[in-house]
This record gives C-alpha cells, sequence and structure tokens, in this order.
C-alpha cells in the first residue's frame, strides 16, 4: 500500500503531460500536479530512466517518451479504433480501387493493425502486426507532421535514429522537418518507393479530441510502368482525407 501514492503521482504526472501541445518546465509539472519541486524531479527522473519520460535538457523541459507512445499504441490495438475502422477502410477500397490501411504510432516506427486489400491487389509489405519506419512511410508522416516540432525531435534526436530502407527518404532532423512542412501545406501526406519500389502511398492522420495524432489511415498504390492508373494522387489523396475524418469523427 506504501507504494499506491508513488504510482497516483507518476499517472498524474504521464496525464498532465499527455494533455499539453508540447514540452513543459518541471515548475509546471509540479504546480500542476501539486507535488514538491524535489518530489517531482525525482519521479520525472524515474519516468526518464524508464522511457516514458524525455528530457530536453537545453530547453529545461520534459515530454512524454516512446514508451509513452507504446503504451498509448497498445490502447488503440486493443480499443475501439481497430474496430472502427474496418468498415470506413473497406468503403475506402471500394471508392478508389486500391488498398487502404490504418498504422498506429510505436515509437520511431508505425504498427499497422488493419489492413483492406483491393480485390486482384497484390499482398502489400504493411500487413497486419508489421513495423516500419516512421519517417519513411505516409502514414507515419501523417502522425509526426501533427505532432510538436519538440515532439519530433525527441524521437529523432540524432543521424542514428534514420533508419534507411531504399537508399531514399529523409536521413536528418533537417531533411525530416522539411517533409513534415511540404506535408502540413499539403494537406496529406505522401511517400513514393522509399517503402517498396514501384509503390506509392497517401496518407492523412486520426486525431483523438485533443487533436493529437493516434493513427494514419493510407492508401498504397502501383507506380511502376504498365500497373492501372490511379489517376491524380491529390484526388486519391481527398478521398484518403474524407476516410480519416469520419474516423476522427467516431473516435471523438
Amino acid at each position: 500500500m506504501s507504494q499506491v501514492p508513488a504510482a497516483t503521482r507518476t499517472l498524474k504526472v504521464l496525464r498532465f503531460l499527455a494533455e499539453q501541445p508540447g514540452p513543459v518546465p518541471l515548475e509546471r509539472i509540479a504546480r500542476a500536479c501539486d507535488l514538491p519541486r524535489s518530489t517531482a524531479y525525482h519521479l520525472l527522473g524515474a519516468m526518464v530512466a524508464e522511457g516514458f519520460v524525455v528530457h530536453l535538457a537545453d530547453e529545461w523541459r520534459y515530454g512524454l517518451g516512446v514508451a509513452a507512445f507504446e503504451v498509448g499504441s497498445g490502447y488503440v490495438r486493443q480499443g475501439a479504433l481497430a474496430r472502427i475502422a474496418r468498415r470506413p477502410l473497406a468503403a475506402l477500397v471500394d471508392e478508389v480501387g486500391q488498398s487502404a490501411h490504418l498504422a498506429v504510432a510505436h515509437g520511431r516506427d508505425v504498427l499497422y493493425v488493419v489492413e483492406e486489400r483491393a480485390p486482384g491487389r497484390p499482398p502489400l509489405v504493411t500487413d497486419v502486426g508489421v513495423r516500419l519506419p516512421a519517417h519513411l512511410t505516409a502514414s507515419g508522416r501523417a502522425i509526426l507532421a501533427a505532432l510538436p516540432a519538440a515532439q519530433v525531435r525527441a524521437l529523432f534526436p540524432d543521424r542514428e535514429a534514420f533508419v534507411d530502407r531504399h537508399g531514399t527518404g529523409p536521413r536528418t532532423l533537417t531533411a525530416l522537418r522539411e517533409v513534415l512542412s511540404a506535408t502540413r501545406r499539403r494537406g496529406w501526406a505522401e511517400e513514393d518507393g522509399e517503402v517498396t519500389p514501384g509503390l506509392a502511398s497517401v496518407a492523412a492522420p486520426v486525431l483523438d479530441h485533443n487533436d493529437h495524432p493516434v493513427a494514419g489511415l493510407a492508401v498504397t498504390y502501383p507506380t511502376e510502368p504498365g500497373s492501372s492508373a490511379v489517376g491524380d494522387p491529390a484526388a486519391l489523396a481527398a478521398a484518403v482525407r474524407r476516410a480519416a475524418a469520419l474516423l476522427t469523427r467516431r473516435l471523438r
């Protein structure tokens, strides 16, 4: 029973950080969670060691860490999102004639939780249960573009965080920021051959009630010569955005 107060304080801090648009100073955490400054400092230190919190030393701020994303992703996988997504994804596949899938954040990766394959289309690498680097996938870019800049920096602190699959895609934080900036201006994410040569994807984020991205919804289509044309990728993206908006409303 002596551990219950510590557990309660830990969960209170996590809930507070999850409600913030970005990392916050120690003093604000201590004040909001009604904790002595020294207690908050030691508690956050333990949470940093376990990966639930990240300390941005140059800014003197704390934000959610990768382990917190993994817990949140676990809820999404087990909760309502995967169930309510199946019918809208099936309708999207019928509309565009291409395979669609839903992915959630899993640290620096995305984890695919739902796939709806279009009739006659070959299997994709984005099968349920597969993890891929978020910075290379359209789904991951849709999620990352909706995160605060400090959160993206915490996920990709150096060059070693950037996995290479086919020699394409961003390899530095600066390059990733340019991709995400273009994604926000465009209103949807895209990748072309960075996951699988000959295939491209467009994606849009699914947001919770705090406008936090809980998933990325994407459609993948062939780009090799001789493959069936998909028309304008922007029109395809518009259909994806409508489906993502529908999931956002249902999730809320």
